[in-house]
């Protein structure tokens, strides 16, 4: 039988989660660890992540929309790209081992706090945005790899990704935050359905 703090615990770190993916990115790093501390076997937490994630991209995305911000057909593109290298990532995240997938995210949370603490500085101004030609096409095989990532473990990518969109493309944070939760919502969807296929 569950405790009934679990059921706290979850809600609070669902909101939590939330809040953060949309602000920023990362909420993996800390809804990940939480469903592992719970009990669930560490492919199957990575799974349940998933769902979670969808549904807070998905109504993230018409936030964005609803207030004008979207960089339609530009994120679409990514998102295709880093579906195909999610679907290669969440197979390979299937068949990891447990014990081999804690030492990993152990290594990831280490990095990606040493990455915020020390990211350069944000403070583009006035510079157009760079969506089409090389920038497309060598953004396109960047979020080729940043599925891979995303469809193995997706911890602390949306935070990557805003930095990404940010200094190679020139987009403002709010923009680079959009076009994020876009991509995210589209490359999980698949990382899920191999999940589910996969009984995790």
């Amino acid at each position: 039988m569950e405790e009934w703090y679990h059921y706290v615990l979850l809600i609070v770190v669902g909101f939590a989660v939330g809040f953060i993916n949309t602000v920023a990115g990362g909420g993996t790093l800390l809804s990940l660890p939480v469903l592992i501390f719970l009990g669930l076997p560490p492919s199957v937490a990575n799974g349940t992540n998933r769902v979670a994630i969808v549904i807070q991209t998905a109504f993230a995305t018409a936030g964005f929309k609803s207030k004008g911000v979207t960089t339609f057909p530009f994120n679409t593109y990514l998102g295709a790209s880093a579906l195909i290298g999610a679907i290669i990532g969440a197979s390979i995240a299937v068949d990891i081992d447990g014990a081999v997938f804690n030492k990993i995210l152990a290594v990831i949370m280490i990095a990606v706090i040493l990455i915020i603490i020390f990211k350069p500085k944000t403070n583009l101004k006035d510079v157009h945005e760079r969506l089409t030609g090389k920038y497309l096409w060598l953004g396109m095989l960047a979020f080729f790899f940043f599925g891979i990532y995303g469809g193995f473990i997706n911890a602390g990518l949306g935070f990557i990704i805003i930095l990404f969109l940010h200094f190679f493309n020139h987009m403002s944070l709010v923009r680079a935050n959009a076009t994020k939760v876009a991509v995210v919502c589209i490359y999980t969807l698949s990382a899920l359905v191999v999940f589910i296929l996969n009984d995790k």
